[in-house]
């Protein structure tokens, strides 16, 4: 499955459509404004919230967490070694399965792994508008929902780390 997202096309807010790769409005990204922490919404067409997206407010590294109907899915963090390039870990909620995020992440030039194995590839180079970058599932069985979710908050964290806010 490839996903094309563009954000912040026109910079308003968080807000962004995701199309499929036929030019399908399939996800909606709602950046939710006037909240003491970062809080984003991921929808599906009909406007029902199928991933809530919020900063943990309480830890000592910039964390974010991802629920799926008031459930802990997943948390995400910057490794703590990583100097080359960013790092992200992914936690799922089950406590045994972790997500490994390298690449270069501003540049939306990365990739999202499990145990080795490539998930998703998030890359700019296949478009020439600034502002937009595919999202390709590269698994059939993997959760395009959460991978997009995983995208949105490893892209949130290295904008704060860089100062972006």
């Amino acid at each position: 499955m490839k996903l094309l997202v563009r954000d912040r096309m026109l910079g308003i807010g968080d807000d962004y459509w995701i199309e499929d790769d036929q030019g399908r409005k399939v996800f909606f990204v709602d950046g939710k404004a006037m909240r003491l922490r970062d809080t984003f919404e991921l929808k599906d067409m009909q406007g029902r919230v199928l991933i809530d997206i919020h900063a943990k407010l309480l830890a000592l590294r910039d964390t974010m967490v991802i629920e799926r109907e008031g459930e802990p899915l997943a948390r995400v963090k910057r490794k703590r070694l990583s100097l080359l390039r960013n790092h992200y870990r992914v936690e799922l909620a089950d406590g045994t399965t972790t997500l490994d995020v390298s690449g270069k992440i501003l540049d939306r030039e990365f990739a999202i792994e499990y145990d080795g194995e490539l998930l998703a590839d998030i890359s700019r180079r296949w478009f020439r508008v600034r502002e937009t970058y595919g999202l390709h599932v590269v698994r059939e069985d993997a959760d395009p929902a959460l991978l997009l979710a995983v995208t949105v908050c490893v892209i949130r964290l290295a904008e704060k780390e860089r100062g972006e806010d």
